[in-house]
């Protein structure tokens, strides 16, 4: 009886200690997990849903050169230079395709120093078809960053149009693009590049491309020198209706540019795509207004190239503002790039022929150094502050210099070898006959 008694007892106490037994292995659980080693991270797989928005981005960013940019140049030319311009944009095409199949692709994108990549990617060498860059095969995105390589180059012809050598213009645009174009994106966008690290904010290339391409254009055309009477002589845009073709598609290709930049199909890439529209048609208003109250007529050219000027302003900051900062980032862009592509201009004297400078240069830092000022964390990760305005700053300065200074240097090279600019005889009579044997009936 006595043993059957503390039997009972030990049960009982048994049973009621069960429900504190049960509550320390809760307990003990998350330390335990804790003291675990952490789970390595998932590999990255591949989606398709990102990879069908970069195939089609990509497609509509090569759209944005050919024949987007060609148009919109070779409808602002006069008659006996247009094919001489859209050749500018083909060949360029042509040309960088293969370069950056060789060695841009590697020396931007494939880890090295803070300036530039190593030689993993030679001749894309290592890679394969199940190869992933985040959940995009690799092939994608370097093909969706070649169409960025390519147009970059393109946008300089603005400046030099109507007198530059087409020899000269092919040596100058493959060697720019390895030597200015390829350093800059490393810097800027690869995760051991100088600024990248450093927290610049440049989302789909206010630094990479515009303000690149733009201080290039600028030293292109002072190196060059103005053209054959300007500016006394006038020179009338052949046909207008080519260059609103051609900024219509540049308008719709900049979707895949910036909302493309997120490298996924997801709400990002909307919101990029929203504040791309916003900021274009805000700047496409404000030179509009400005221009109708200063020249009292509202001018087909003015409104496209202010729609153009709002794209190039929301670029660096498309996937870090809200729509209202991206209008207000069109209207000021819209002002700025009208005077600087006017007033200043013939303030200053330089033959900018297409206003490369005025437009990209001045719209991308326009663009840049307000991305540090309204960039919003809840949408980017990174809110506005004098601390990112300062990298923004150094950011913006560093592609002055680079670009700038190496482009004087590779066109003095050229201008040393061949020669930079066509005979008096070619410029006066047309680059199209010059140049090409061709003229446009």
């Amino acid at each position: 009886m006595d043993l059957k008694r503390v039997l009972a007892s030990a049960l009982g106490v048994g049973l009621m200690m069960l429900p504190a037994l049960a509550l320390a292995q809760d307990a003990a659980a998350p330390a335990a997990e804790a003291a675990a080693p952490a789970a390595a991270p998932a590999a990255p797989t591949l989606n398709s849903g990102d990879t069908a928005w970069m195939l089609t981005s990509t497609a509509i960013v090569l759209m944005m050169t050919i024949p987007g940019l060609a148009l919109f140049y070779g409808g602002m030319v006069r008659k006996m230079n247009i094919l001489a311009t859209v050749m500018q944009s083909f060949a360029i095409t042509c040309l960088i395709t293969v370069v950056w199949m060789i060695i841009g692709y590697t020396l931007a994108f494939s880890p090295g120093g803070s300036f530039i990549g190593n030689m993993d990617r030679f001749m894309l060498n290592g890679m394969t078809v199940d190869g992933l860059s985040g959940t995009l095969p690799e092939s994608v995105f370097m093909m969706f960053q070649m169409t960025f390589a390519i147009i970059t180059p393109a946008l300089i012809c603005g400046s030099y149009a109507d007198r530059m050598k087409f020899s000269a213009m092919c040596i100058f645009s493959v060697l720019w693009s390895i030597l200015v174009y390829s350093p800059v994106a490393h810097i800027m966008w690869q995760s051991d590049g100088l600024m990248f690290k450093a927290g610049i904010l440049d989302f789909a290339g206010g630094t990479v491309v515009h303000i690149n391409a733009g201080i290039a254009g600028l030293v292109t055309a002072l190196v060059l020198g103005k053209r054959m009477g300007y500016p006394k002589t006038a020179f009338p845009p052949y046909n207008l209706l080519f260059a609103v073709i051609g900024a219509s598609l540049l308008w719709v290709g900049w979707f895949g540019f910036n909302a493309g930049s997120a490298l996924a199909s997801n709400g990002r890439a909307g919101m990029a795509m929203t504040v791309t529209q916003i900021a274009t048609a805000g700047a496409g208003i404000a030179w509009m207004v400005v221009e109708w109250v200063i020249k009292k007529k509202p001018s087909v050219l003015g409104i496209i190239s202010g729609a153009v000027a709002g794209l190039v302003a929301i670029t660096p900051a498309s996937g870090f503002v809200t729509p209202g900062s991206a209008l207000l980032i069109g209207l000021i862009a819209g002002v700025v790039c009208f005077f600087a592509a006017t007033t200043v201009k013939h303030a200053l004297g330089y033959d900018d022929s297409l206003d490369a400078f005025g437009v990209h240069c001045v719209g991308g830092i326009v663009g840049a150094l307000l991305t540090g000022v309204l960039a919003n964390e809840a949408i980017g990760g990174v809110g506005g502050s004098m601390a990112q305005l300062i990298i923004q700053i150094e950011g913006v300065a560093l592609t002055l210099a680079w670009s700038g200074i190496g482009s004087f240097i590779i066109l003095k090279v050229i201008d040393l070898i061949i020669g930079l600019r066509v005979t008096e005889d070619v410029e006066r009579d047309g680059l199209d006959l010059g140049l090409h044997g061709e003229t446009v009936q």
